[in-house]
């Protein structure tokens, strides 16, 4: 935690007792100072410097983390001025279901900083519009209420991976669950596990150029005028042949976490809740830097029908809304199919990157085979790879299915031998999964 931590609590207690001084006629002396930092290079210093916070940003994100840090500070302020009456309306705040203390609103922010002042009031109420970064990139908004109440009486809330990160110097990833469904997904393979033809390589490593230099093209050299943010990419082609591998080694390569979707958990039979799920994984995703990894894309972003019931009209809603949120969405989508025909045409014509995954030849494979065994093995003198490799067209997740099941059978029979026996048997196994018939070399 920064050692700037106890000179901003400092800032913020004496911002609210001057605007508690003036609000009850006493003297209040200078306006606090806004503090200088010390360059300590923990993430509250380094959010606070990069972003160049003002007076008034400065105290409402102190504001918002208060809570987190000091649950009693706002109460202790007011009991300094109100010792018998307890709460004091004016200043804001509000009683959390779990915790007894007052937690604060647009309210306090506003007080703090405008205290009566109307014109003052109006300025500081910028920090909540949807203008204001704090809360385009959520990091710092205000509770909704029901129509009709004053905006500013919602809670102040500081986004929690904002809060982990201020206070614990780290972000937990979100857990997978009815509310995101989505799982972090990592690797600890390198480029060179990855064993591809060399156009789909070039085609990965374009994608992986664009994550890298996004900012700068789009910023720097100012292509938002020409372009819309984001990259859209399809992987496609059979089972097994390296795109979810792909997607994890993008992210790894390039330092963004990746997230595949889990559609299953997506969709819903109950009308507007498939788009409200979408919408919350989005919203909550859009300014993470996240690479977000559709699997077996086809189930949610397939062809729309022909309108004959109620059921095609929703079930093309929901297909039109995907677009457009994948198409607004500022980071990177990767859609995976076993076959590119299955997608909407809409979607296709709106990818940046096209890329095929194809079964592996038999170099290929044969590279596959050579990588998979573990060192601990040895292979039966009767095993010839390169004849294998050359016979059987099995996809990279085959062979390590296959590898994985010899070993197995090598423990069990406490050796360290792979048998061609059991190679066979391993190989026989994956062809039956695809109905494919199983002749020995």
């Amino acid at each position: 935690m920064t050692s700037n931590l106890p000179v901003l609590l400092s800032f913020l207690i004496q911002q609210a007792r001057f605007s508690l001084n003036h609000y009850f006629g006493k003297e209040t002396g200078a306006l606090p100072a806004v503090p200088a930092l010390i360059d300590d290079d923990e993430p509250l210093t380094r959010f606070i410097q990069q972003r160049r916070l003002n007076r008034d940003e400065l105290v409402a994100l102190m504001a918002g983390l208060v809570p987190h840090l000091v649950p009693s500070l706002y109460d202790d302020i007011v009991a300094e001025y109100l010792p018998q009456e307890g709460d004091f309306p004016a200043f804001g705040g509000v009683k959390g279901k779990n915790q007894r203390n007052t937690l604060p609103t647009g309210e306090t922010v506003l007080f703090m900083l405008a205290g009566k002042d109307l014109r003052r009031r109006m300025e500081v109420q910028q920090l909540f519009g949807s203008q204001h970064y704090f809360v385009k990139e959520k990091i710092l908004f205000l509770e909704e209420l029901n129509p009709g109440e004053s905006a500013s009486s919602g809670r102040l809330i500081l986004d929690r991976e904002y809060v982990e990160l201020f206070t614990l110097g780290y972000i937990t990833p979100p857990k997978m669950g009815s509310g995101f469904p989505a799982q972090h997904i990592t690797t600890e393979l390198e480029w060179s596990d990855l064993v591809l033809n060399a156009h789909t390589l070039d085609q990965l490593k374009e994608v992986e150029t664009w994550i890298a230099h996004s900012d700068q093209l789009m910023y720097d050299w100012q292509m938002y005028r020409k372009i819309k943010p984001g990259f859209r990419a399809l992987f496609y082609g059979p089972p097994g042949t390296g795109k979810t591998m792909a997607a994890t080694l993008l992210g790894k390569y390039t330092g963004h976490d990746v997230y595949r979707i889990d559609l299953s958990m997506m969709v819903s039979k109950y009308i507007g809740e498939t788009e409200k799920n979408l919408a919350a994984l989005f919203d909550k995703a859009e300014n993470k830097q996240w690479i977000l990894f559709f699997d077996e894309a086809d189930s949610l972003f397939g062809k729309r029908t022909n309108v004959k019931d109620a059921h095609d009209r929703f079930a093309n809603q929901e297909v039109s809304y995907l677009l457009q949120r994948v198409e607004e969405f500022p980071g990177v989508s990767i859609l995976a199919s076993n076959f590119k025909s299955n997608l909407d045409d809409a979607f296709t014509r709106r990818f940046q990157s096209i890329v095929y995954f194809p079964i592996p030849l038999a170099e290929e494979r044969l590279i596959l085979w050579q990588n998979s065994f573990p060192e601990a093995v040895q292979l039966s003198k009767e095993i010839d790879l390169n004849k294998i490799a050359h016979k059987y067209e099995l996809s990279g997740s085959n062979i390590v299915n296959i590898v994985h099941y010899c070993c197995l059978r090598a423990l069990a029979e406490s050796a360290n031998v792979i048998s061609s026996n059991n190679l066979y048997s391993g190989i026989r196994r994956e062809l039956a999964k695809e109905n494919k018939v199983f002749t020995a070399v």
